[in-house]
């Protein structure tokens, strides 16, 4: 294999080689992974290999390779495969190509943390407690399909950690992730939330086992974990830029606004008929992403997706939303329309305010402000 070294220093070497991302320890490290082989808490582990397991779509054949093999013997396939002694090693899986695979490192003189990431999320970003139909039985767990989205980290710090500090290092780069997905407005799969992370995803942190006294504190609020944060937050911004196209200026779109709240751009000039006539729709067409990508419509459409949100939690009362949807339906409207002196006209003619069903709304306001801004 043709190995490529991305980074590498007196504690570690992590290289990349097609569908392998591997770092060799080169000195004893502590180990915490979720690895389904020797996964958990260990000092005996030498490599972190995160690898392209399958393809990210319709890779059936691959999925009941390692269904059939089972975990152990799949871990052992993998370490054959790359000449590594399988007591040894943690492993990680993803459909994601190694090639968008990220490294960051952040730190000063006194630490150093370095983050490999890889990362996609359109098919199986999730909330924490959204429902799902998987459960686990002493027959193992059944997926019934293969759905592709996982953030794999490799997380790895140059100084010694209490067990303790380990383990809150999992909290901090935990949130990092998050903090990340938010950046993005990256939505749930399963519900109308934003996603804090995917169903799949997987990590390994690694820490010396050296002389030194051991860190005792990795949380957000010291500066190894301000290192763990950003190194994390922004090694998987990067690698979903890469993996999946996305980065700000690209989530400005009012379909990554509202598509969690029903408004779908693969039926939106469908819907959006019944609103126009037939020549205001072929206008519509022939311009599509101009009018979709409109930075002050998508202000709108964000600030109708955080009302509905405030409604699912409660903030305020539905009658209240009600009335703020209509305003910033409104806006949506004056903004495309490019016609802020309708404002009053345009929030007299929104009537169809339901929280329950927002897109008749966004769809109305598209619909006015598309008539009215060439009438």
């Amino acid at each position: 294999m043709h190995w490529e070294t991305l980074t590498a220093s007196a504690q570690f070497c992590l290289r990349r080689s097609g569908r392998f991302l591997v770092t060799e320890l080169l000195l004893p490290h502590r180990v915490l992974s979720t690895s389904a082989v020797h996964g958990g808490q260990s000092d005996g582990i030498r490599y972190l290999v995160n690898h392209q397991s399958c393809e990210a779509s319709g890779h059936h054949a691959r999925h009941a390779c390692m269904t059939t093999l089972g975990p152990e013997e799949y871990h052992r396939s993998v370490c054959l495969e790359l000449g590594l002694p399988p007591d040894s090693v943690a492993t990680m899986g993803t459909a994601a190509d190694m090639n968008y695979a990220t490294v960051i490192q952040r730190g000063d003189d006194d630490t150093l943390v370095t983050a490999a990431v890889t990362a996609g999320v359109q098919g199986n970003a999730a909330c924490a407690g959204d429902p799902t139909t998987w459960r686990e039985t002493p027959a193992g767990c059944s997926e019934p399909v293969l759905t592709a989205g996982t953030i794999n980290i490799q997380l790895l710090l140059d100084c010694p950690l209490t067990e303790g500090a380990l383990a809150r290092a999992v909290v901090t780069m935990t949130e990092a992730k998050t903090a990340a997905l938010r950046q993005l407005a990256v939505r749930s799969r399963y519900s109308t939330d934003l996603a804090t992370g995917t169903t799949t995803d997987q990590f390994c942190i690694a820490a010396p086992l050296g002389d030194g006294v051991p860190r005792r504190y990795a949380s957000t609020g010291i500066k190894l974990g301000e290192y763990i944060g950003v190194a994390v937050r922004d090694a998987t911004l990067e690698a979903l830029r890469w993996h999946n196209g996305l980065e700000p200026s690209y989530t400005r779109g009012i379909f990554h606004a509202l598509g969690r709240y029903g408004l779908k751009e693969d039926r939106f000039l469908q819907d959006i008929g019944l609103y126009l006539t037939d020549a205001e729709l072929e206008l519509l067409k022939n311009n599509h992403n101009a009018v979709m990508y409109e930075p002050l419509v998508s202000a709108a459409a964000y600030a109708i997706a955080s009302i509905l949100d405030r409604c699912r939690y409660g903030t305020f009362p539905a009658g209240t939303a009600r009335e703020a949807l209509r305003q910033q339906a409104a806006c949506l409207a004056a903004s495309l329309a490019g016609r802020l002196d309708l404002w009053p006209e345009f929030r007299n003619s929104l009537v169809e305010a339901d929280v329950e069903e927002p897109k008749k709304l966004v769809l109305a306001a598209i619909a006015l402000g598309w008539s009215k801004k060439w009438s």
